[in-house]
């Protein structure tokens, strides 16, 4: 009786293995088996580390995909990719070196100048000029909601075209590790073909996601920061001091990342696709 499973072993730390799966599903096919369909009942990858102190130089997603376009089931051994934040750093630093923690510093940098700067001063101009104090110099939790989105919302959409840039280039080391040729090559690179693939247009893609992470960030951020102050001094006895900055920004930032992890995950996916002529 003759197996009716077929099992596609490679190495994820060797480029010339994973080369090879095409020849070996082929080989599989060509076989005859003792089965009604003449090819086995299941036929998968197992994507594996034959040494586990090598560097890995095939990624989770091109096993993945492989599968996916052969149609056949796709496991990992002891290739599995990294779980968790602390777990993933150091996968980051074994397999592609320190320094590309800080991949797409240079775009961050520019992002955060003008989304901080256009932030705050937009925030406080609303808060004091257009929404105005109470007589106590207290400001209510609904005007600092509005200021709060309206100020992330067009701090975001003026920052977008940075914000696109730092996340196509942070994917670069995972677009290597799956054998894929750069996309792009530095900010400046970076922005130049979007430019020349979607014109001025393709550098707000995924700016509605965007604005409306923003906007729910400083809605929890700067809302929750005025209210817990506030609370603080009031209820807790505690002066306005940098013990009370610090625990209510502890609060701030622990609503605004609750509120706006759900469209950060939808931007960053909309940001890494593919720019088409139409900017989208």
């Amino acid at each position: 009786m003759e197996p009716d499973m077929a099992l596609i072993i490679f190495d994820v730390s060797s480029s010339s293995s994973s080369a090879n799966l095409n020849h070996w599903l082929e080989l599989i096919k060509s076989i005859k088996w003792n089965t009604s369909e003449n090819q086995p009942n299941t036929i998968a990858v197992f994507a594996n580390k034959i040494d586990l102190t090598e560097r890995r130089v095939i990624g989770s997603e091109f096993g993945e995909q492989f599968a996916n376009q052969s149609k056949i089931q796709y496991f990992e051994g002891s290739a599995v990719r990294h779980r968790g934040m602390i777990k993933t750093a150091l996968g980051i630093v074994k397999e592609e070196g320190a320094h590309k923690l800080w991949q797409g510093v240079t775009p961050a940098l520019y992002r955060h100048v003008v989304y901080s700067g256009i932030r705050i001063v937009t925030y406080e101009s609303i808060r004091d000029n257009v929404l105005k104090n109470e007589v106590d110099g207290s400001v209510p939790i609904w005007k600092s909601a509005i200021g709060g989105v309206v100020s992330g919302a067009i701090a975001q959409f003026c920052a977008s075209p940075t914000d696109l840039v730092k996340v196509q280039i942070q994917m670069e080391g995972k677009r290597r590790l799956m054998g894929k040729p750069p996309r792009v090559n530095g900010a400046f690179d970076a922005f130049q073909k979007i430019l020349k693939q979607g014109g001025v247009r393709g550098l707000w893609k995924g700016s509605v996601p965007n604005v409306y992470r923003a906007a729910l960030v400083n809605l929890g951020d700067l809302t929750t920061y005025d209210s817990a102050k506030r609370f603080i001094i009031n209820n807790v006895g505690i002066p306005d001091s940098h013990l009370t900055h610090t625990l209510s920004s502890i609060c701030a930032g622990l609503v605004a990342a609750t509120m706006g992890t759900p469209a950060d995950v939808v931007k960053t996916r909309i940001m890494n696709q593919p720019t088409d002529a139409k900017g989208k």
